[in-house]
């Protein structure tokens, strides 16, 4: 059967992977109305057999599942795989390794920025990918047959797609690229979210130093709240409540109660007393220690041309090396770059990326190197000195 339901079935079938050199493997999940992902399914196909293993079957134990996923001696290849890997990284407090993305695969091999799943496939098996029952409820039992051959489709292609990619990476010499990408995506730190560090991902328009403390430990309790009772974060408070709550500082539950959304039984319960906790600590932080603003580096005038001409640097380094230019620089790398040369502390000017871009970006500003048109493509060229009355005739 292709539905593994029990966990005898499940280790026999992890015990015939584990002699793979590979396995693809892929989840479902709901999130909709939990903090933690609900893992419903996983599929996983190995050389001869695929099969989707029924997480949320009655008794059913994935140890030899979580087994299999940090046995070193087989690589795990994921489309995507940020997602799948911290679902795996909760239940297990393993991450899967060794991994292969072939996401991130795909654009180190010129497929575009973040190319998705379909197109791959296509591109590279010319199969078609049924999408179908993308948007089912994977929670719902029974999963009816036509789910399931859904849901090992993606592991089953994905198989042909991974070979071909690292046949293309080996050719391309630039299996070593994939592995610094790798290593951010497998690193344990990128999945152990530290509730103080929560109020990073909240937008706000301005902020001094004592505002973010209060909003550091607004964030901190909300993060922990919702982990404890498994629902999202904007189930406990919002966003917007928890600045504007930073912002104004309530001392007592009367001025809390006036903040947009709360209401007055919120403010006088216990959630309110929890609040209004947080504010005293973040207004006792000292000075020294509140967190601090991200400084954006401020930008010299007039930069804007220059910025334009390393996007074109960088769009012909993209198509000439067949990577994604999204994977090789972003806007504020180029715009740094742009401003502080050598000094900005770039992604662009580190490892593989310096190579395929950032030694000709800081050629092209330092004017050792310029752009000129040939036969409708563009090309760099030598630098050379001319007098100031023809450097308006220079190629660009």
């Amino acid at each position: 059967m292709p539905l593994i339901t029990d966990t005898r079935a499940l280790d026999a079938f992890c015990r015939r992977l584990a002699t793979a050199e590979f396995v693809t493997v892929d989840t479902e999940f709901m999130r909709e109305r939990t903090y933690w992902p609900v893992l419903c399914l996983v599929q996983l196909a190995g050389p001869d057999e695929a099969h989707a293993v029924d997480a949320l079957a009655p008794g059913i134990e994935l140890e030899a599942l979580f087994e299999l996923l940090a046995n070193r001696r087989v690589l795990k290849v994921f489309h995507a795989a940020r997602q799948d890997l911290e679902i795996f990284h909760h239940l297990s407090g393993v991450l899967p390794t060794p991994v292969f993305d072939t996401q991130v695969a795909a654009m180190v091999c010129g497929f575009g920025d973040a190319v998705g799943y379909e197109t791959l496939i296509s591109k590279l098996t010319k199969a078609h990918v049924d999408k179908s029952s993308r948007f089912t409820d994977w929670s719902l039992r029974p999963l009816s047959e036509r789910q399931v051959a859904y849901a090992l489709n993606d592991v089953v292609l994905l198989r042909p797609a991974y070979e071909k990619l690292r046949r293309k990476l080996a050719a391309n010499g630039r299996e070593a690229w994939l592995d610094e990408e790798m290593a951010t995506l497998n690193a344990p730190a990128t999945y152990d979210g530290d509730p103080m560090r929560a109020y990073r991902r909240i937008k706000t328009r301005s902020a001094n130093g004592r505002m973010l403390a209060v909003l550091r430990e607004l964030a901190a309790w909300r993060e922990i709240q919702a982990r404890q009772r498994n629902v999202p974060r904007n189930r406990i408070l919002r966003d917007e409540a928890l600045v504007e709550i930073a912002h104004h500082t309530p001392a007592n539950a009367e001025q809390l109660a006036r903040t947009r959304g709360l209401g007055a039984k919120l403010a006088h319960g216990a959630m309110g007393a929890d609040i209004l906790a947080g504010v005293r600590r973040g207004l006792a932080v000292p000075e020294r220690d509140r967190p601090q603003p991200v400084a954006r580096p401020e930008l010299p005038r007039g930069l804007g041309p220059v910025a334009d001409l390393l996007k074109v640097l960088l769009k012909m380094k993209s198509e000439d090396s067949h990577v994604a230019s999204k994977l090789l620089a972003s806007s504020a790398d180029i715009e740094l770059i742009a401003a502080f040369g050598d000094d900005a502390d770039v992604p662009a000017l580190k490892g593989w990326r310096r190579q395929v871009f950032g030694d000709d970006a800081l050629r092209l500003i330092r004017g050792e190197i310029t752009l000129a048109v040939r036969g409708r493509k563009i090309k760099l060229l030598p630098a050379s000195p001319a007098p100031l009355s023809e450097a308006k005739n220079r190629p660009i």
